[in-house]
């Protein structure tokens, strides 16, 4: 997983600002080491969710478990919260992605003043604030709960292709370092390289190689962006085989060098 030099704390980030430094910081394939909730109040856009696209519109919950890939468009309309619960959150949360579509007013009223009021406690110093602020996050957790309950129904069925690319992203999360090639996770996951891309043409439009390469790629933006590395070394630590290679890459794939990236930002 990446990410993981980040704070572990509890934190709440309008989604606007995920984008600050580059829409690839969103819609690039990746994930965190901490649960995410995202809640859409305004816009729409299509997400991503282990290698699944579907579309989200205003009043979408979408929770993340830690090391779930994912990405999600964010154009100039969409607004809302993210709540990153950190690292070491021992709140009850879901253990699988979800997607939930609030249609009742009421819950979308509760969540917002559960947020406006968590967001109150931790930028508040006066006494108390930090337990108030983990009672808050509680109402949050039980909230996510009862709408969970509430949304089974409407969670979309997996079909024997959108397992096998959630099978895929999981691999890959383990593996995207290493120069592993789809013919290597597909023979890890028992199928051919043509049957991998055919499903996930079908469960996100773009091959298994596209993937591959936009989980590799944002891996290499955010550590030319974060880190002070050597090109050359976070080409080697992506397991390119070459720092030639790995240039060749990046400039194909985003229209610039490494070297030009980095000083762009």
């Amino acid at each position: 997983m990446n990410d993981l030099r980040a704070p572990s704390q509890l934190r709440i980030v309008a989604i606007p600002r995920l984008a600050a430094g580059g829409r690839w910081r969103v819609e690039a394939m990746r994930a965190i080491s901490e649960p995410l909730l995202l809640w859409f109040t305004k816009g729409q856009g299509r997400i991503t969710i282990a290698g699944s696209t579907r579309g989200y519109t205003a009043h979408n919950a979408v929770f993340l478990p830690p090391g779930v890939m994912h990405g999600f468009e964010v154009g100039p309309q969409v607004f809302g919260t993210a709540v990153f619960f950190g690292r070491d959150c021992d709140l009850t949360l879901p253990e699988t992605p979800q997607h939930l579509r609030i249609r009742e007013v009421h819950a979308q009223q509760e969540v917002n003043v559960i947020l406006d009021s968590l967001q109150r406690e931790m930028d508040s110093d006066i006494p108390a604030h930090d337990r108030a602020t983990q009672h808050y996050l509680g109402l949050l957790g039980v909230w996510l709960e009862r709408q969970a309950v509430k949304g089974a129904p409407d969670q979309p069925k997996l079909d024997a292709a959108r397992k096998l690319v959630a099978r895929y992203t999981a691999l890959m999360e383990q593996d995207f370092r290493k120069g592993t090639g789809v013919g290597d996770f597909a023979a890890a996951l028992g199928v051919t390289p043509t049957h991998l891309t055919r499903c996930c043409r079908v469960a996100c439009g773009r091959s298994a190689i596209e993937v591959l390469q936009d989980r590799r790629i944002f891996e290499a933006r955010r550590m030319l962006a974060e880190t002070r590395l050597p090109v050359a070394k976070v080409g080697e630590a992506l397991g390119f085989s070459s720092p030639a290679y790995f240039t060749r890459c990046f400039q194909h794939l985003t229209g610039r060098s490494p070297s030009a990236f980095r000083q762009e930002i």
